[in-house]
């Protein structure tokens, strides 16, 4: 299945929680939840939400972390296959999985403030606008680590969006440094999981992998 192409509010309605897939819009109060609340999509939206068993909280749950960080099933998979593995400084496996998609390369652009949306920085990557450690990169998945620096290319068309962006940023994680002048951020350290505020209860992600 492809990547989801259509009115991305939805989402955000569907889920009942904020997926920042919006920008200025969102960032300025206009998003579908702030104007129409937390209702689902649709003719049959306004009725009331049913009760649902663990079994679905825990797809919906899944469903949500997809359309936040715009991963796919498979790509999900193989990061909780990683994770599940992996125990970095004693974390546990939901903790990782999130750590694992806060370091991906679209992730980190939009963290440093250099893009309003995940789907904008995506195209930033793909097209060749973004520079990993002075080299250009064009795969938004790519896992970064600690050391490595994020830049907006020299005379790139997009520094002016990548600009304005930045001015629409509230605050940058600690766990990353940016330099919103030079347009560039460098990842310091492994995210906390304090640190990172995402609508997400990842636990229930795990419970429904183990199944």
């Amino acid at each position: 299945m492809g990547r989801y192409t259509g009115p991305v509010e939805r989402l955000s309605r569907r889920e009942g929680v904020d997926l920042e897939l919006k920008g200025a819009r969102r960032l300025a109060g206009k998003g579908a939840l702030e104007r129409r609340g937390a209702l689902p999509p649709g003719q049959h939206g306004g009725g009331r939400r049913t009760k649902t068993s663990v079994y679905a909280q825990q797809l919906r749950e899944k469903q949500r972390a997809k359309r936040y960080y715009g991963v796919r099933e498979r790509q999900l998979r193989r990061l909780l296959t990683e994770a599940s593995k992996r125990t970095a400084e004693n974390t546990v496996t939901g903790e990782r999985l999130l750590q694992l998609l806060e370091l991906r390369l679209d992730n980190v652009v939009v963290r440093l403030g250099l893009a309003s949306t995940r789907a904008q920085a995506r195209q930033f990557v793909s097209h060749g606008h973004v520079l990993v450690n002075g080299v250009r990169n064009t795969i938004a998945s790519r896992r970064l680590k600690p050391g490595d620096v994020v830049t907006i290319k020299d005379g790139s068309p997009i520094r002016p969006i990548a600009t304005e962006s930045t001015e629409l940023i509230a605050v940058v994680p600690a766990w990353l440094e940016a330099d919103h002048d030079g347009l560039s951020g460098r990842v310091l350290r492994l995210p906390e999981r304090r640190e990172i505020q995402v609508p997400i209860t990842e636990h229930l992600i795990v419970e429904l992998a183990g199944r």
